[in-house]
């Protein structure tokens, strides 16, 4: 009789969950764009995989960072100090693709956005062409279709905000199984990609440019593929991240 066995072939899918820098209006400008791009450095040197897509909150500081990040992991050629996208003398932005997520966004309540900033009617009006022409060229991927097409509804609580961030988290990570993520979002994004896959977890301090690694292994069989659960591979004090059990 002909064999049915079927061959079961199993990989590690790994997300980085990422805080935006300091943006360009605070301080010295050109601190963020350092960070940032020192930070897109040390993921090209010390993880220990390649990050096919970048996903990207809406708001200018998280699109400056991106923008830093992305330059970093596509430089084929660079100064020997380079500080920033403009030190990089040539790129490759087949490396990877970058696209905005709303779904990626600040919490739109005002424990995170003071009211004079916010708008009275709710309505953003982030002008998405415009930020996306700020990534690297070559790197945007305009066939992607959004999670959220439009932003969150302001006033959302906090908890609701908590909510959104593990369920986009996951739903990126399912929609590109196959793929290695870099979400760049906000500090209580960050904190989510650990509290929300790590029972008992209070998150205290997550710095500009800190990140959490998570991974899950993901089981290929008879034409199908099963994701397992995330683990929280980033411990406290790593990262710039703090947190306690």
């Amino acid at each position: 009789m002909a064999s049915t066995e079927t061959e079961t072939t199993t990989f590690y899918q790994n997300v980085v969950v990422m805080r935006h820098g300091d943006r360009k209006d605070n301080f010295d400008p050109h601190n963020g764009m350092a960070r940032a791009f020192r930070t897109g450095r040390t993921f090209r040197t010390i993880l220990p995989f390649q990050i096919h897509r970048v996903f990207v909150s809406p708001f200018i500081r998280c699109v400056q960072t991106a923008s830093e990040v992305v330059a970093a992991l596509c430089a084929v050629d660079v100064e020997a100090n380079a500080k920033s996208s403009t030190d990089v003398i040539k790129f490759d932005p087949s490396k990877v693709k970058v696209s905005i997520e709303c779904g990626l966004c600040e919490m739109l309540n005002k424990e995170a956005i003071r009211v004079d900033v916010a708008p009275k009617d709710g309505n953003f009006g982030f002008d998405i062409p415009l930020l996306e022409n700020m990534f690297p060229i070559g790197t945007l991927d305009p066939s992607l279709e959004r999670v959220y097409g439009k932003m969150p509804q302001w006033e959302e609580t906090v908890d609701e905000s908590r909510s959104r961030y593990k369920q986009i988290i996951k739903a990126l990570a399912d929609k590109y199984p196959s793929e290695n993520l870099l979400l760049v979002t906000h500090g209580e994004g960050v904190g989510v990609s650990i509290s929300g896959f790590l029972e008992h977890t209070t998150v205290v301090e997550v710095e500009y440019c800190g990140y959490a690694e998570l991974k899950r292994i993901m089981t290929c069989k008879n034409g199908s593929t099963t994701a397992g659960n995330f683990l929280v591979l980033t411990k406290s004090g790593q990262s710039g991240i703090t947190y306690f059990d």
